[in-house]
């Protein structure tokens, strides 16, 4: 059985893939494939593995052998799922595979920001403590999370995972109802009732034609002026450049980004010429420990395992 791993560098370095060549004794894996061979490589393959490349109608037409799309990531919007079930492909993504990686990640850089660590240990580097009066240098603000209160948009296995992190170090937790519905769920609360009261927001929410753009000027102005916005989910859900004016003029106290718009930023972005403090930027790396990607790989191949015994596991299509 032809199979073919189309993006491999994706999933970084040292992962174990043995048990999915056992599988696919004849998969072949590429570190990057472009757009222009992305129909020469999946012609004859039954199998396609991909991180981010994107299938199309007329490729997955185009390819008349194709039995399985496997995806290491949970999103399916880089693949026709269309197109897939009218040629009888089938499609499966892989699903809380990242929980932990993403919510330490959070927490990491929540408290690198709430105690200050960047800037005592550049005060430090800078000789700060070395010419200090008293036997500790005092001259950036430390906040307890236990103090705050922690406001989670988008409540599937990430948004849990992260409230449970939050819920252990002291934090309230209060979780936001989708900003479009007609009415609140038990044990939610109103998108403009988060915005105002939360002391952290964290977003764990799809990019969607309703969330697009969710934060803006006139939510940043709704939120705490001591506030910190944090966002490992999709960069869309964000304006980069109200964000960086929210954070220049004190409208929010901080931010934490590990995505964008569009990725690798090749064009730029606000975010990217901001050199503020206050702001923490990450390359899409919240997902990436290297736990979390061997266990997408595991994922990936319970997937394919289960395929080739008639079975249904994390099917899309």
């Amino acid at each position: 059985m032809k199979a073919v791993f189309l993006d491999f560098a994706t999933m970084g370095s040292g992962l174990d893939v043995s048990s999915m060549q056992a599988l696919l004794p004849e998969l072949e894996l590429f570190d990057v494939t472009n757009d222009d061979q992305i129909a020469a490589r999946i012609r004859d393959a039954e199998f396609v593995l991909t991180n981010k490349v994107r299938l199309t109608g007329d490729l997955l037409k185009g390819s008349p052998k194709l039995k399985f799309i496997g995806l290491t990531a949970t999103g399916t919007d880089n693949v026709d799922l269309i197109a897939a079930q009218q040629c009888g492909i089938a499609v499966c993504n892989i699903r809380a595979y990242c929980t932990q990686s993403v919510a330490e990640h959070v927490f990491g850089c929540l408290l690198n920001l709430t105690h200050s660590l960047d800037r005592y240990n550049n005060s430090v580097r800078a000789g700060g403590w070395q010419k200090s009066a008293d036997f500790c240098l005092l001259i950036h603000p430390i906040r307890e999370l236990s103090a705050m209160t922690l406001g989670i948009v988008g409540y599937g296995s990430l948004g849990k995972g992260v409230a449970d992190i939050g819920r252990a170090f002291g934090m309230e937790v209060i979780v936001s109802a989708r900003p479009d519905a007609a009415s609140i769920d038990a044990g939610r609360v109103a998108f403009d009732e988060l915005l105002r009261r939360a002391d952290v927001i964290s977003l764990h929410c799809p990019l969607t034609d309703a969330t697009a753009g969710l934060f803006g000027a006139a939510e940043f102005s709704a939120m705490k002026t001591d506030s910190i916005l944090i966002n490992t989910a999709r960069g869309g859900l964000v304006d980069s450049s109200a964000l960086v004016a929210a954070l220049e003029n004190g409208v929010i106290a901080a931010a934490v980004i590990d995505v964008l718009p569009q990725e690798p930023p090749l064009e730029g972005d606000p975010l990217l010429e901001y050199g503020g403090p206050n702001l923490c930027i990450t390359p899409h790396i919240a997902w990436g420990s290297n736990e979390a990607r061997q266990a997408a790989i595991d994922q990936l191949t319970a997937n394919i395992l289960a395929f080739t015994n008639g079975e249904e596991l994390n099917r899309v299509v």
